[in-house]
């Protein structure tokens, strides 16, 4: 899939570096054909060392001579990097960009017209090969841009495609999710402490059970609902439990989380 491509990685923090291990990992490409730009003198160290990959401070030598180039920057630095990085990128360079709320609409204007760009929105749990993302195409990548871009990304969990104008309902869902997940394990294991566990068991435990579930559910073969019927007895515990989390408003309160960081997301993005 990326056999013979040279790759241009600009921004080798967390998700930047969960790429690269994950491309290497799977064989989609040699190290010698990769050059990761950081800034920080410490992370370049590490990603030279761990992954045997060129590294650079510069930018436009990343992206210099490269067929597919990943920006992995944060939003509020996309207008920088992009009008540095236009004077050296090739037109026919494809253009994978994982920054929130930036369309690619504002990549294209700002690297050139026809320039190929493929958006996508992955989450955290990619760093550990769980990851969850979703792939939209710009205005001139084509079917086989998105299927590099799925690839890639399968690299590190699971990659569905989309259409450009949902992805910051992604951002909300999937992109935001691991932190709504972190706060349930959170209250999970508190609940278990205030009934007497240990807190270690109690963490443990509420993580497992929320791991199980998840993939429960990514079987595809019941939808959510048929397996919870399946866990609450009749006049059991689970469904003493889940009257709470009703009156609770928890389920409201998920889908008004998801929302709300749908629309942050396009704020950050400009668009209201």
């Amino acid at each position: 899939m990326l056999k013979g491509k040279k790759i241009g990685v600009v921004g080798g923090g967390k998700m930047g570096g969960a790429l690269v291990a994950g491309m290497l990992a799977r064989g989609l490409v040699q190290a010698a054909a990769v050059t990761v730009a950081d800034k920080d003198e410490k992370r370049r160290a590490e990603l030279a060392r761990d992954y045997g990959v060129a590294v650079t401070e510069d930018n436009r030598k990343a992206v210099r001579g490269a067929d597919l180039v990943i920006l992995s920057v944060k939003p509020q630095n996309m207008a920088e990097v992009l009008a540095e990085l236009s004077t050296v990128m090739a037109p026919q360079t494809l253009v994978v960009s994982i920054a929130a709320g930036i369309d690619a609409a504002f990549i294209e204007e700002r690297l050139g017209k026809g320039v190929r760009v493929v958006r996508v929105m992955p989450n955290m749990p990619a760093l550990i090969g769980e990851g969850a993302a979703a792939v939209a195409a710009g205005a001139f990548a084509t079917e086989a841009d998105l299927a590099l871009a799925v690839g890639i990304f399968a690299a590190v969990g699971i990659a569905v495609e989309v259409k450009e104008n949902l992805m910051d309902a992604v951002t909300g869902l999937s992109g935001s999710g691991p932190g709504y997940a972190f706060l349930m394990i959170e209250a999970l294991a508190d609940g278990g402490v205030r009934m007497g566990l240990a807190r270690d068991v109690a963490l443990k435990l509420a993580a497992q059970t929320l791991l199980g579930a998840a993939k429960l559910c990514l079987q595809g073969e019941k939808h959510p609902a048929e397996l919870r019927d399946m866990v609450a007895s009749p006049g059991g515990t689970t469904l003493a439990g889940l009257k709470a989390l009703e009156d609770g408003k928890v389920r409201a309160t998920l889908m008004s989380a998801v929302e709300a960081a749908t629309r942050r997301s396009a704020e950050l993005g400009g668009r209201k």
